[in-house]
């Protein structure tokens, strides 16, 4: 397998923390080989903390570099979609953080662009990649009925653990106004995506782009898309979401909030009439902690058999970063295309929609 030439797009916290660290355990598939920020501060620290010398503060630049193959998307959410499109329009494979984009219009527009390029394009729900969620989507396929799911994640405010665990360099040049212009850019998309609703619902939605899509995605794959939000609701500002999602013959109950305890509280549950699938996420900004897959059912003889899973220690972000490369050396599409991400924007947005009556 050729090494893929990689070029970033921002720079921020999970390039440092989870991104460049995993690329290079990497290096037969991958070499970063040019970097993007708007801030010097944060291109300069990095490039020369992990050796990149090309170096751009407009993505413009990078996307159309010869010595690119690919381009890994992680500036913020709003910007996402154009640096998207624009890789695809210049023949690059792209590798892009979730949130894919804010609005379906963006989401069928980047789904058009890969389609019109022939690219990959692979969305970074990483949960997705780990082995014991893998496993767990096999266990609960081979179940037979369900009568109930759960999915749940209350996690700590992610800075409470990454001051503890890493050194980030922070974009402390940003001028006010790009800053300014991208919130007001962003409270346009989101207008856009769900119409004019109070502050407190636009929150949620925030919400739901970025922790949610984790849960949501990785929900859609184990039990598929839902036929419709029975209850959504916010409180506490959009910080606390709740749902019920109706799958017909059983109903999948949601729940997620932010606080100020330092910890990942988040698992799926699924329960049959003879067995318990238990999935436990640990916090991903401490890499390499383990995915754990718990599955409880009667031992035949009156009583309980719980066997507990981990297996093995790669790191979901390691394990997506590997299929990214085998998807680009056999332009396999990849199991969280494009397509796949736009089913958590209506999903985001019908939840949304129930907020309002609730």
């Amino acid at each position: 397998m050729a090494r893929i030439r990689l070029g970033i797009v921002g720079c921020g916290e999970v390039v440092q923390i989870i991104h460049l660290p995993t690329l290079a355990l990497l290096p037969d598939h991958f070499t970063v080989t040019a970097l993007c920020d708007i801030s010097a501060v944060v291109l300069n620290g990095v490039g020369d903390q992990w050796g990149v010398a090309t170096r751009y503060t407009d993505y413009h630049g990078l996307v159309r570099s010869p010595d690119v193959d690919a381009v890994l998307v992680t500036n913020p959410h709003v910007y996402h979609a154009e640096v998207v499109q624009a890789a695809c329009a210049a023949g690059k494979h792209v590798f892009v953080e979730k949130p894919m984009c804010l609005t379906l219009a963006e989401a069928d527009a980047i789904i058009a662009a890969q389609a019109q390029s022939g690219v990959i394009v692979q969305i970074g729900f990483m949960r997705r990649y780990a082995p014991a969620f893998v496993e767990a989507c096999r266990v609960v396929r081979e179940m037979g009925a369900i009568h109930l799911a759960h999915v749940h994640s209350v996690i700590g405010r992610n800075v409470l653990i990454i001051e503890q665990v890493a050194r980030i360099i922070r974009g402390t040049d940003v001028p006010a106004d790009l800053i300014a212009a991208g919130q007001q850019l962003q409270k346009e998309r989101v207008r856009e995506a769900i119409g004019e609703v109070p502050p407190d619902v636009q929150s949620a939605y925030m919400l739901m782009l970025g922790l949610s899509s984790h849960d949501l995605s990785a929900m859609r794959e184990m039990l598929g898309i839902p036929k419709s939000v029975l209850y959504a609701a916010q409180r506490q500002g959009g910080r606390y979401l709740t749902a019920a999602f109706d799958y017909g013959a059983y109903v999948c109950h949601f729940e997620t909030g932010v606080d100020l305890i330092p910890r990942s509280d988040t698992y799926m549950a699924v329960y049959g009439a003879e067995r318990t699938v238990l999935l436990e996420y640990e916090t991903p900004y401490v890499r390499n902690l383990p995915v754990r897959l718990t599955v409880t059912e009667a031992n035949g003889a009156g009583g309980v058999t719980a066997h507990a899973m981990h297996p093995n220690w790669e790191d979901a972000f390691h394990a997506e970063w590997r299929a990214f490369a085998e998807n680009v050396t056999t332009g396999t599409m990849p199991k969280t295309p494009p397509a796949d991400a736009r089913h958590d924007l209506e999903l985001f947005a019908e939840m949304a929609r129930c907020m309002l009556r609730s």
